[in-house]
């Protein structure tokens, strides 16, 4: 393949590469997604054309070995033992497993064992449009709403979808915070916001936005936190294991109740973790990079009082 060179190279200097609409028309085509398939289940690659014919069943080898080098060069790859996969064809069946092309189930609200960080009711889970969402039955908040394959709900419980959400959505914030885009790989720029918008019923936002494909993540600015070693270390010296605790029982990550910015220009937010006895103070700037960590002794009810 022809490939240009250089820093500032993009998909669109490419010489060889597939428009989108005559790779989309390549794969659509039982008999080359039946390719495809039989590559996937394949116990080990390369595959030998007789081996990958005989598994999708086509008697008529002519037609078998047009359909195969319609997909090769650019989503199977020709070597001297078989085929094997390019990248591009294992996206293909891994968007069909994960039932992106075909699949569109709904499901709930079914309640969750967890409370609201607003008002302490019932929170729900509901699922639509491939996108989970984590909501109060009584004030609406919402605590949530993100992308979720639908082959991520094949043989899970209920508990092991919420258990596999949580996982998910640490990994989108992840990504997105390290400049990665979770859909397209593109560079993801990240903006704190800070407005009357109160869009998710936050005044005080992080804005993440994908340069290249447009995807956009929200989050309470604390989310960007349940990663960082001595938020996850204060919590361990507490009882809680922050890497499997649902991300939508800690109001810090839900909310702006523990949020206070310092200043705007330039940005410095303070999130106020409290546990037990302690309050773990962290102070970010607009990278949402920590510039300081402080374990302060938690104030009383009667010093709470007396300052009120």
């Amino acid at each position: 393949m022809s490939e240009t060179s250089g820093p500032n190279a993009t998909i669109n200097d490419c010489e060889d590469c597939v428009a989108p609409a005559e790779a989309f028309s390549v794969i659509a085509n039982e008999t080359r997604l039946s390719i495809l398939e039989a590559l996937w289940k394949a116990p080990e690659r390369p595959v030998s054309f007789s081996e990958l014919r005989r598994e999708v069943d086509m008697r008529d080898s002519a037609q078998f070995n047009y359909h195969l080098k319609q997909l090769t060069d650019h989503f199977v790859a020709s070597t001297d033992d078989g085929y094997e996969f390019r990248q591009a064809g294992k996206k293909v069946v891994r968007a069909v497993l994960a039932g992106t092309f075909n699949e569109h189930p709904e499901m709930g609200p079914f309640e969750t064992d967890s409370t609201c960080a607003a008002c302490g009711a019932a929170l729900h889970a509901y699922y639509a449009d491939e996108m989970l969402a984590i909501a109060c039955s009584e004030c609406e908040k919402n605590h949530g709403e993100y992308p979720f394959p639908p082959g991520g709900l094949n043989d899970r419980t209920r508990e092991e979808i919420l258990d596999a959400f949580n996982q998910r959505v640490r990994h989108l914030h992840c990504l997105a915070a390290d400049g990665v885009c979770p859909e397209c790989n593109g560079r993801m720029k990240t903006a704190v916001t800070h407005d009357d918008e109160d869009y998710l019923g936050l005044e005080v936002r992080v804005d993440h936005e994908c340069e290249q494909c447009r995807h956009r993540l929200y989050s309470a600015v604390g989310l960007s936190l349940l990663d960082q070693s001595d938020v996850v270390t204060f919590h361990r010296d507490h009882g809680v294991d922050l890497c499997t605790k649902p991300y939508w029982d800690l109001p810090w990550c839900v909310s702006d109740e523990y949020t206070t910015v310092r200043s705007e220009d330039p940005w410095r937010i303070r999130i106020e973790i409290p546990l037990d006895d302690e309050v773990l103070a962290v102070t970010l700037d607009g990278e949402l990079d920590v510039l300081e960590m402080e374990r302060e002794t938690a104030p009383s009810a009667a010093e709470d009082a007396t300052a009120t």
